[in-house]
């Protein structure tokens, strides 16, 4: 998250390093892309919509590479790091519909991104979105990798 709101372009090749590095680590690198890709594909079209309908501001893009390569590491910790919310529905849409907002808010404050709408509507809509994505995300990884790849 860091290298990729704070560096953006500039440490860009840092963070997808770090996802390579992931992706040689992995003991099933077949199993662990189709789990992940379909996870980015969701959370790159989800951010790529609001970003269409006005609620993010990339300043000309309608999504910076920088955030492409953060989902692709976002998606890492669905199996892994978060794997606890996969268990817990109420409690993942509760984190996300809380923890995920306050962040893009840290990157709009650090610069990464314009949230152009009333803060107000923004939170709102943020808070819907990922109350109802987060734990939506963990049973699609879910049923992508049943085994629940974890990391040896």
């Amino acid at each position: 998250w860091f290298l990729c709101v704070l560096g953006r372009d500039t440490w860009l090749p840092a963070a997808l390093a770090m996802v390579a590095l992931h992706l040689l680590l992995v003991p099933a690198l077949g199993r662990e892309l189709r789990t992940l890709l379909p996870l980015v594909a969701v959370g790159v079209g989800v951010d790529a919509a609001l970003s269409a309908f006005g609620v993010f501001d990339f300043k000309g893009a309608l999504l910076p590479l920088w955030l492409v390569v953060l989902w692709f590491a976002f998606a890492t910790t669905f199996t892994r790091a978060f794997a606890v919310f996969g268990k817990r529905p109420a409690l993942a849409a509760l984190v996300g519909g809380i923890g995920v907002p306050f962040n893009y808010g840290v990157g709009a404050n650090l610069g990464a991104v314009v949230l152009p709408l009333e803060p107000w509507l923004t939170a709102g809509v943020l808070v819907v979105v990922w109350a109802v994505l987060f734990p939506l995300l963990f049973r699609l990884a879910a049923l992508l990798n049943p085994s629940g790849t974890q990391p040896s």
